[in-house]
């Protein structure tokens, strides 16, 4: 969750960043020789040893989509998920009372794509392009290279690649200027893209379904809920476990394999869109903070955390407060029909009309037919959801859970169902 701000001198350009990964997997690579794999992971370590960097290695294919980053250019009183999002301006409706908002100015887009040679030959791809400092400014070149700089590190970890997060198997930089990421294809869909699926079928079918085959529709969606939820949480905990915050999560940077219910056990949640990520590892907080973790130590200094070790624990409560606000937004939307809720009207009746108080927004939220399935979900194991949630989302940051902690959760296990 940071501002595009001016870059600190210890940012690291996307060529340097390029030049930093491939010694780090390959350092990696000799170190995984030594020690004897599986056929399972010796796959895994042939994507995370290779990092493709000649664009003729690549063929390009059909564009599949562009977006924004905000630029949030002041603080509400509670974190929101939204800074550093991949959401369009066009996205926010009236915008956030709290907050003011801008477009920034660093455009994404996205193509489909493979590779065209080598031993990952044929393998898909989505090619994630920025545009550069000529196009996009410095903010580009800072974004395109942490997101490069994340990724690579966390590959480069001897255990294997974690399966909940998308992995990156090459970059390049055109003559333009241009940085191009590829990563392995495991799913275009996104959470937000199942949230809207769903409440769109509630609203198609509801009227339509028998008893029986609207219990049977909802425990579906219990469960592909809750397994969209395990994943994400796994990937943020693994994150977490190697020094590294997410500080962008939101239903649109959870990347999907399936958005079809029935298809729940051969789900794969991924998370993605690490630009913001940042470093929280000791030795990395003594040195000047990059600029793109600007807004983060600001609210941490706000919510009186100085010392290193306040400041880290600050970052991941900062990743979980993100991640409730996800939880809210998967057990309220998909339950709904069309309209009834959407991420941000669903912030805004948390964060600021009921002030964090989750039993007071039950209340609420019960009283209207709309978000009864919601509210029932959540009411599991005698309300274990609730209480996952305003843990998740407490206003002192050294109360919130840990992800680990998220994942052990009797509602989050998946016992309630």
């Amino acid at each position: 969750m940071a501002m595009l701000l001016s870059p600190s001198p210890h940012s690291l350009s996307f060529t340097r960043s390029l030049h930093n990964a491939l010694s780090l997997l390959k350092l990696t690579r000799s170190h995984s020789h030594s020690h004897s794999h599986s056929p399972k992971q010796a796959a895994a370590a042939s994507f995370k040893a290779t990092l493709i960097t000649n664009s003729d290695s690549f063929q390009v294919g059909r564009s599949i989509g562009s977006y924004g980053f905000m630029n949030v250019t002041s603080y509400s009183p509670f974190p929101s998920a939204l800074e550093g999002n991949p959401y369009s301006y066009a996205d926010l409706g009236s915008g956030l009372k709290t907050q003011d908002v801008g477009e920034g100015s660093v455009k994404i887009r996205l193509y489909e794509g493979r590779v065209s040679q080598g031993p990952l030959r044929g393998t898909p791809v989505i090619f994630k392009v920025y545009p550069g400092k000529r196009a996009g400014g410095i903010e580009a070149d800072m974004m395109a290279a942490n997101e490069l700089n994340a990724h690579s590190f966390l590959q480069s970890n001897s255990k294997g690649v974690v399966q909940n997060l998308v992995l990156l198997i090459g970059g390049f930089e055109t003559i333009t200027g241009e940085q191009w990421l590829a990563f392995r294809d495991d799913g275009k869909y996104s959470a937000a893209d199942y949230a809207k699926f769903s409440s769109e079928r509630v609203s198609r079918e509801f009227s339509s379904w028998n008893r029986f085959e609207q219990e049977q529709s909802i425990k579906r969606k219990r469960i592909f809920v809750m397994k969209l939820l395990q994943g994400a949480m796994r990937g943020l905990a693994y994150m977490h476990d190697n020094n590294r915050l997410h500080q962008s999560l939101g239903p649109f940077s959870v990347a999907l394999n399936t958005i079809s219910e029935r298809e729940a056990r051969y789900l794969i949640p991924r998370l993605r869109d690490l630009a913001f990520s940042v470093d929280v590892s000791y030795s990395e907080l003594e040195e000047d903070p990059s600029s793109l973790a600007d807004g983060l130590w600001r609210r941490a200094t706000a919510a009186g955390a100085f010392t290193r070790m306040e400041k880290r624990a600050f970052g991941i409560a900062d990743d979980i407060y993100e991640a409730g606000l996800l939880f809210a937004y998967l057990a309220f939307v998909p339950f709904c029909e069309a309209g009834a809720m959407d991420g941000l009207a669903l912030q805004r009746l948390i964060e600021n009309t009921f002030q964090l108080d989750l039993e007071a927004t039950r209340e609420y939220c019960i009283a209207d037919d709309r978000l009864v399935k919601a509210v029932e979900f959540l009411d599991l194991g005698d309300g274990a959801g609730w209480e996952l949630l305003q843990a998740m989302l407490n206003a002192d940051f050294r109360k919130r859970p840990i992800a680990q902690a998220v994942l052990n959760h009797r509602f989050m296990t998946g016992d309630v169902l």
